[in-house]
């Protein structure tokens, strides 16, 4: 390519991203109804008809809101560190935060996918990706909380995760970034990109009674770029598709040079065939370094587990496996219809969106209709495998859902619209604004064989004139639409953390009446619990001090504790011994250098904390519970090295003075 060609590019794309923020629709006034609020409104102490789990992007975290009144219900620590719950700082959740590089306390949650049965939303568990620092996390939606988190070796990015297939037989996430298999020297010139660079695919089975994930196996493909995928279901179940782009395999100035072709690819890969290779034995194993990260909450404990084997299936040693099929340059979407029959590609730079025939697909297999091969594997001839093409729907085409009714919803990033059409007709039906330059879309069950049809929410990038300006940064954006009649209708705003990307939502039956309420304190079973205040005491083990501490409307026991020395670290087990719903216990201590502990009815979790200088320090809960709840707290006695103050603790009493 000459540097003019290039100038030219950039200038190309320059124009197209200043578009972005001059398409700001002329009848913002009058977007919203009239009935709006009405459709929105959520009465005081009504429940919303829909939990909305929502990714936060950068925060490493995930959002949980309420629809329609968008109210924010809890904030999910997974994959970042966070204070007001004590996620990664008590001793018991910092093991959630463990890889092969050590601990990673933050990463970028692009994408939530919830557990189905039979193709459809079950409500046990949500998953997240990590796309930075590769892993996958699995959410307990009895608790609200993250109960595993398992690293993926051989990838670099996890954009293309973390998507389920049709009963959770497997979660499957596809590397972002092509890199040098980690058994292979990675100490390589990167302009050998197109020689020493591959992409993975993971498949992670997730066990039908209590969720434990594992690394069941990974397919090696050519080093493209994965971006988005979906499991097929009904007549495509046993496929996944995933959106491929880089097919250039350039390693530089990709604006540029991974848009060349005028098509990269949708790949498809029929997994119950590779299921059937690695059962007969074929696939090869491998060595790796990754983490297996579980939450246990009988003993209110992580534990993290550094495995080092995995088993690899080279795809181009297998035909039958995967296939690419040709689709508009830089796919981001991949997404299958309820009926498992097509498949739309998104490609950003397209000015159509094609949509693929499962049915096509597996007769132009069988007649082998193919063009050619890419790094080794058949490429199915595009108008074999094509369904047909939506002409002229908008610009920057992203992510699809669907209605269950034969009706698909296109984001539109450029033109900053939901776009509303056929999918057997192909024809446009509705067209909405969006505030502005939308990314993914979300409809209740969307992405499965049983949407729930009543409302779509829109994830927008900018925000400019919706809110209160809040400096340079705005909040970033969610907007809800009424999708229950013949046309869409913008019924609501409301800010979200982070920056949300994909999100999923399901009716609040499926998952509110099994939250649960308390820790039965009797199944407590970590190792420093204290059942009573009569189990409480300060010991001194090796070097280390452990205070077996309790708390309970509305004080600590013990709250005096005396003979600690400096220098020594004090290891603070709390247990709270409430058994009533919503009466969770803080606790923090002058001086702690990491954070709060959050304890929950009947649990019990740790802060280390060091004794670094001579003095008195006031510890204290932390989270309102009672009206006397500034009195629920206490003081530590720090003396110098090697005092004579004795170790001792007590609770309602004062004891002797001592110098």
């Amino acid at each position: 390519m000459t540097h003019f060609s290039t100038k030219r590019w950039a200038l190309l794309i320059g124009c197209i991203s200043l578009s972005i923020f001059a398409c700001k629709p002329k009848n913002t006034g009058s977007a919203v109804g009239a009935d709006a609020a009405a459709k929105a409104y959520v009465a005081p102490g009504q429940y919303d008809q829909f939990y909305n789990f929502v990714s936060g992007g950068f925060s490493g975290q995930m959002s949980v809101y309420g629809l329609p009144s968008g109210r924010l219900l809890r904030v999910i620590p997974v994959f970042s560190v966070d204070p007001e719950k004590g996620w990664g700082y008590s001793e018991e959740t910092k093991a959630m935060l463990n890889t092969s590089h050590g601990m990673v306390p933050w990463d970028d949650l692009h994408h939530t996918e919830m557990s189905q049965t039979n193709g459809e939303i079950d409500g046990r568990w949500v998953f997240g990706n990590a796309n930075n620092t590769p892993r996958v996390a699995r959410i307990d939606l009895t608790t609200f909380r993250t109960a595993e988190i398992i690293e993926l070796p051989n990838s670099a990015g996890n954009h293309s995760s973390p998507f389920i297939t049709e009963n959770t037989e497997y979660v499957v996430a596809g590397t972002r970034f092509s890199v040098p298999p980690d058994d292979a020297n990675g100490d390589v010139a990167i302009d050998t990109y197109k020689d020493n660079f591959k992409g993975t695919i993971s498949f992670i089975s997730v066990d039908k009674n209590d969720g434990k994930m594992d690394l069941a196996f990974q397919i090696q493909c050519p080093g493209v770029n994965f971006d988005l995928s979906h499991a097929g279901k009904g007549k495509s179940n046993g496929w996944f598709f995933f959106s491929c782009y880089n097919t250039e395999k350039a390693s530089t100035l990709l604006e540029v040079n991974a848009s060349q072709r005028d098509k990269d690819f949708i790949m498809a890969v029929n997994w119950k065939k590779a299921e059937e290779y690695i059962k007969a034995g074929k696939g090869r194993k491998q060595a790796v370094k990754y983490a297996s990260n579980r939450y246990d909450e009988k003993t209110h404990t992580a534990t993290s587990q550094i495995k080092t084997e995995v088993l690899v299936l080279d795809a181009k040693n297998f035909k039958d496996i995967c296939y690419f099929i040709p689709c508009p340059k830089s796919p981001h979407g991949c997404d299958v219809d309820p009926t498992g029959e097509y498949i739309v590609g998104s490609g950003k730079l397209a000015a159509l969106v094609p949509v693929f025939s499962f049915d096509k697909i597996q007769n132009a297999i069988a007649a082998k209709d193919f063009i050619g091969e890419f790094d080794g594997l058949p490429v199915i001839k595009y108008e074999s495998a094509l369904h047909g093409e939506l002409q002229k729907p908008g610009l920057g085409p992203l992510h699809t859902e669907f209605d269950g009714k034969g009706n698909a919803y296109t984001s539109f990033f450029v033109s900053s619209e939901v776009v509303k059409w056929n999918i057997k007709d192909l024809k446009v039906l509705d067209r909405a604004a969006t505030y502005y330059s939308i990314g993914h879309l979300t409809i209740p069950g969307g992405d499965s064989k049983k949407p729930d049809p009543k409302y779509l929410i829109a994830y927008n990038k900018i925000t400019k004139d919706r809110y209160l300006p809040t400096g340079p940064e705005l909040s970033q954006s969610a907007q809800l639409f009424d999708i229950s009649g013949d046309k869409m209708q913008l019924i609501l705003d409301f800010p979200t953390i982070g920056e949300p990307h994909y999100a999923q939502a399901v009716r609040a039956d499926l998952i509110k009446d099994k939250s649960l309420k308390i820790f039965k304190i009797d199944d407590n079973q970590h190792p420093y619990v204290a059942k009573g205040e009569g189990a409480t005491k300060v010991v001194r083990e090796n070097g280390k001090v452990h205070v077996y501490m309790t708390t309970i409307r509305s004080h600590l026991a013990p709250d005096n504790i005396e003979g600690i020395q400096q220098g020594e670290e004090v290891y603070f087990h709390i247990t709270n011994l409430e058994q009533d719903w919503d009466v969770p216990h803080g606790f923090a201590i002058k001086g702690a250098n990491n954070a709060e502990l959050l304890i929950m009815p009947g649990e019990t979790q740790t802060l280390k904390w060091v004794a670094d200088r001579v003095g008195i320090y006031p510890f204290y809960c932390t989270d309102f519970c009672s009206a006397l709840h500034q009195e629920m707290s206490g003081y530590l006695r720090v003396s110098p090295k090697g005092s004579a103050v004795p170790l001792r603790f007590s609770t309602g009493k004062t004891a002797p003075a001592t110098k």
